[in-house]
Order: C-alpha cells, then sequence, then structure tokens
C-alpha cells in the first residue's frame, strides 16, 4: 500500500467515519507507525471567543484525542479495541484567529493493556506549540473493534 492510499484509508476510518471527527472536518496528513498527523481548519462555528476569534478549547482536544488515538491504531499488529484512559493538555498560547491548527502525535511506547502518547498543536512549527498533550489508552476494552481500531493491522503499517 503506497502513502497516498494509506491516507486515504485513515481519512476514511479516521476523520470521515468518526462522527466528532467528522465534524470538526479534520484532515489526516499522515499516518505511519507510531506516529499521526491532522489538520483543523479555523471555522466561524469553532470559534469560542467572537470577539477574539480563538478556536475553542473543545475542538483543539477533540483533535488531539483522535490524533493521539490514531497514533495508537497505528501500532497494532491486531485489531482490538481501545480507549482513551487519560489526556493531559497543557494550552501554551492561543491558536491564533483565521490559521489552520495541525496536531502531530506520537505512540512512543505500548504494553499489553497501556498504549501511551505524545502530541502538539501548532500552526506549522512544532518548537512554538499552541498545547501539548500526553495519553495513556487502554487496549482491550470491552466492545467491538472498530474499523479506526483495526487500522493499523489492516494498512500493514
Amino acid at each position: 500500500m503506497d502513502k497516498a492510499e494509506r491516507l486515504a484509508l485513515f481519512q476514511m476510518w479516521f476523520s470521515d467515519t468518526i462522527p466528532h471527527n467528522k465534524a470538526l472536518g479534520l484532515k489526516v496528513i499522515d499516518a505511519r507507525r507510531g506516529f499521526a498527523s491532522m489538520r483543523l481548519e479555523w471555522r466561524d462555528e469553532l470559534v469560542g471567543n467572537p470577539e477574539t476569534g480563538v478556536l475553542a478549547g473543545g475542538p483543539l482536544t477533540a483533535m488531539l484525542d483522535g490524533c493521539c488515538g490514531m497514533a495508537v491504531a497505528t501500532m497494532l499488529k491486531e485489531p482490538m479495541p481501545f480507549a482513551t484512559l487519560d489526556l493531559r493538555i497543557d494550552y501554551a498560547k492561543p491558536a491564533t484567529p483565521g490559521k489552520a491548527v495541525i496536531a502531530e502525535a506520537e505512540c512512543y511506547r505500548i504494553t499489553s493493556s497501556v498504549a501511551f502518547t505524545r502530541a502538539f498543536a501548532h500552526h506549522g512549527d512544532a518548537k512554538d506549540p499552541i498545547a501539548a498533550a500526553a495519553g495513556t489508552f487502554m487496549l482491550g476494552t470491552k466492545g467491538q473493534v472498530t474499523q479506526a481500531q483495526s487500522i493499523g493491522a489492516e494498512a500493514k503499517i
């Protein structure tokens, strides 16, 4: 599977079929073993304060959580259900009004029951972050495996 096919698969299964990711219009930029990246375009309806035009924290939180989850999915050799266990986000500065936000996440350790992630949201320079996140995901939770949770195994990353 080439990169374009892999990104299309991640876009379809991770952004276009998960309702809040689809509503936010998240676009997959990159997905490879242990790494994921998404883009959120600035839109009026995502603004938290109309006087400043700054994006609300909720869309950024959802994007960071989704991006971290996508990084976890790239690490799974076998499809399995997983869920966010903990997500800590430190907001370093407000997002610049009118500018898209990029999230980049890394799944840097995976055990039999927990995956560990870190991520940054920025406007194009990860060294100048809007927010930094650290998350853990519980692996093997109850329930059905979703398409998004099986993507790492399917894409053979």
